[in-house]
């Protein structure tokens, strides 16, 4: 079993920036994929942003150029920095790790909100 561990989150005013932490913990033997999750409200879950063992990133049009995907294989944490903030960013941000069994977890969310 993986335990999911998120921080960061909070409330920050339009053009403010953030850093959002997952680290991971348990049955680990090798982790593949590390993404974030953004869920507004009435919306579905889209992915954020993702980063592969090897480093391959995939993200949203709407966050190019404002965050950034990292992790930290000795950790076992994914990181997002949230940068130039705005109000639809809103939202509870999830992790999700996949490992190479193909086997995923999500981690509990942490709300981050933007005002204007």
């Amino acid at each position: 079993q993986v335990q999911l561990v998120e921080s960061g989150g909070g409330l920050v005013q339009a053009g403010g920036s953030l850093r959002l932490s997952c680290a991971a913990s348990g049955t680990i033997f090798s982790i593949n994929y590390m993404g974030w999750y953004r869920q507004a409200p009435g919306k579905q879950r889209d992915l954020v942003e993702s980063i592969t063992s090897v480093g391959r990133t995939n993200y949203a049009d709407s966050v190019k150029d404002r965050f950034t995907i990292s992790r930290d294989n000795a950790k076992n944490t994914v990181y997002l920095q949230m940068n130039i903030l705005k109000p639809e960013d809103t939202g509870v941000y999830y992790c999700n790790v996949r490992l190479f069994s193909s086997t995923g977890y999500w981690g509990q969310g942490t709300q981050v909100t933007v005002s204007s």
